[in-house]
C-alpha cells in the first residue's frame, strides 16, 4: 500500500501545484488587463492634448511643431480631397 499512498499523495501534490500556478496565471492575466487599461488611458490623453495643441497652435508663426501641425493640415485636406471622390463616384 507505500507505493499507491505515494502516488496518491504526488498526484494531491502536483494537482495543488497546477491549481496554485493556475490561480498566479489568473492574477497575472487580470493585472495585465489592468496594465492595459492604464496604457488606454494614458494613450487617449496624449492623443487629446496632441489635438489640442493643434487646433490653438496651427496658425501661429513662432510653434515648436509647425512641421507636425503642416503635415496634420495637409493630410486633413487630403482626407477632405478623397472624401470628396469617393461622394463624385457615388453621385452624391
Amino acid at each position: 500500500m507505500d507505493f499507491f499512498e505515494k502516488v496518491g499523495e504526488t498526484i494531491t501534490a502536483k494537482g495543488r501545484e497546477v491549481s496554485g500556478k493556475a490561480k498566479d496565471m489568473a492574477e497575472i492575466a487580470g493585472i495585465r488587463n489592468q496594465i492595459a487599461a492604464c496604457e488606454e488611458v494614458i494613450r487617449k490623453n496624449y492623443l487629446e492634448i496632441g489635438r489640442r495643441y493643434y487646433e490653438q497652435f496651427k496658425d501661429a508663426e513662432d510653434n515648436a511643431f509647425a512641421e507636425q501641425c503642416t503635415a496634420i493640415t495637409n493630410a486633413k485636406n487630403g482626407v477632405d480631397a478623397l472624401e470628396d471622390k469617393i461622394r463624385e463616384i457615388k453621385g452624391i
